[in-house]
């Protein structure tokens, strides 16, 4: 069976392993090591993100980020609470209810946003729709940054969203499934788009910066942080070989390949972007802002594309969206291009009517 897969689009989940953090998984494997994230690595990296960060946090490792999510909303949350976020975030439509499932409960109050973003006007509206005993009381906000649409919350929008919340009594959690490429995108310090933001609990991912497992939960409020191990275990996130979840953070995050991976991933969808420009027939859905391209494509274009070979997702509105990541070549995504630029005209040629039509 061949093993050899040509690279796609579809999501930055098919990226393989990058080399530090297989390196670094490599180097762990020695020997033996105590259990349960009582080793040399997960504190190393702990202490990596401290010294990231810029503050005292506390931290955390789950295996994906539907269980990061989940329990980090689960511990800011009674049963009879509910998370305000957008009805576009990935919580909300792409998390299988575990939100609700791991709070036991907690309701996903979900505002409408055209373009995936979540603003303090919508955050304000749903606290004060109701506020009797017999509707589930707002306790958390969540925001995907990057959204799922691919834009990214600028530094005034993450305050002001975080301005409302401490008005209003709510937490700020941030899901940063690709926290890496908002920062590149940003050209800000994690620490400017978090706590410093007013952020309380951020989930840091590695999966789609080129790890292979791996979320950090990160809680910059620390005493919302209490008995969070006993709620890891619980949910069954906590690895008894710790090690391999937390070695190759600390390679990502001393080396900088949590940035680098994350400005190249980001540079090649903004070229794709810029290469299809004014094609015919195709059209950007939202700005290129992180590592995503959203595209509005015919029909036919479409089952043109599908007949060459590719791969990719198609929803928020229909959109075809490609993902780029830390291993994108620069060399497919011109295969990739110059198969949408034919199919695309292909397409304008067969919408043409012909010369007998005009007579």
């Amino acid at each position: 069976m061949s093993t050899k897969h040509p690279q796609q689009f579809a999501s930055d989940n098919y990226a393989g392993i990058c080399p530090e953090a297989w390196e670094a998984m490599a180097a762990c494997n020695v020997g033996h090591a105590p259990a349960y994230g009582n080793d040399v690595w997960t504190a190393g990296a702990a202490e990596a993100f401290r010294e990231l960060f810029e503050t005292a946090c506390e931290v955390f490792f789950a295996f994906n980020g539907t269980a990061a999510n989940s329990m980090a909303l689960a511990s800011l949350c009674q049963s009879y609470h509910s998370v305000i976020c957008s009805n576009a975030a990935h919580v909300e439509t792409d998390e299988c209810g575990a939100p609700e499932f791991f709070s036991n409960g907690s309701k996903l109050l979900t505002a409408a946003s055209t373009d995936g973003k979540l603003r303090p006007e919508a955050i304000r509206a749903i606290v004060n729709a109701r506020t009797d005993i017999h509707f589930p009381k707002p306790r958390v906000v969540t925001i995907t940054q990057p959204t799922e649409t691919g834009l990214v919350y600028t530094l005034d929008e993450i305050g002001a969203i975080a301005a409302t919340c401490k008005e209003l009594g709510l937490s700020l959690h941030m899901d940063g499934a690709r926290f890496a490429n908002a920062c590149a995108s940003l050209g800000c310090s994690p620490a400017e788009m978090t706590w410093k933001a007013g952020v309380d609990v951020l989930c840091f991912g590695g999966t789609k910066n080129g790890m292979a497992v791996s979320e950090a939960v990160i809680f910059f409020e620390t005493a919302l942080a209490v008995d969070f191990d006993y709620r890891c275990k619980q949910a069954g996130q906590l690895a008894s070989k710790m090690r391999f979840l937390s070695a190759p953070w600390v390679s990502m995050l001393e080396s900088g390949a949590w940035l680098r991976n994350a400005v190249h991933a980001n540079r090649c969808a903004r070229e794709f972007a810029q290469s299809i420009e004014g094609l015919a027939g195709v059209e950007l859905m939202f700005p290129v802002q992180a590592n995503g391209v959203f595209l509005s494509l015919p029909d036919e274009v479409q089952v043109a594309l599908r007949a060459k070979g590719w791969s990719y997702y198609t929803f928020i509105g229909g959109s075809a969206r490609f993902m780029f990541s830390w291993d994108t070549s620069v060399e497919r995504v011109r295969e990739l291009v110059e198969d949408l630029r034919e199919a695309a005209l292909q397409s304008v040629a067969g919408a043409e009517p012909c010369a007998s039509l005009l007579l």
